[in-house]
């Protein structure tokens, strides 16, 4: 994954906070997340390795591509449901950025590249 790139690293530092909030609120965890929110966060951020659009995505609510399970993409609606209007309070900057990364248009798919064999 290009994580070295600072807009995939806010957006891993966005769903971990978002996460945070939901499971600190949910299921009374402070200082680490509980087991199921460790496991969506750990799918949540091998999804994003594996996103196709990288530092050119848009917020997933708005991508083409659905890379999530049916199971965990409903799972992380909740916790965004839930951590989306407390984000502002506890995470400002974050959650001016991922409003903004909302405003992007609908990425292309970068097309792969064929070999002559």
């Amino acid at each position: 994954m290009s994580n070295d790139h600072p807009r995939m690293a806010r957006e891993n530092n966005t769903i971990e906070a978002m996460i945070s909030i939901y499971c600190h609120g949910q299921h009374g965890k402070k200082d680490e997340l509980c087991f199921e929110c460790r496991e969506l966060f750990n799918y949540d951020r091998e999804r994003l390795n594996k996103c196709p659009f990288q530092e050119n995505k848009t917020t997933c609510a708005k991508c083409p591509v659905h890379c999530y399970r049916p199971v965990m993409r409903e799972k992380i609606r909740v916790v965004m449901r839930y951590a989306g209007p407390r984000m502002f309070y506890q995470h400002p900057i974050l959650t001016l950025f991922h409003f903004i990364d909302g405003l992007r248009k609908e990425p292309v798919r970068p097309q792969q590249k064929v070999g002559n064999s």
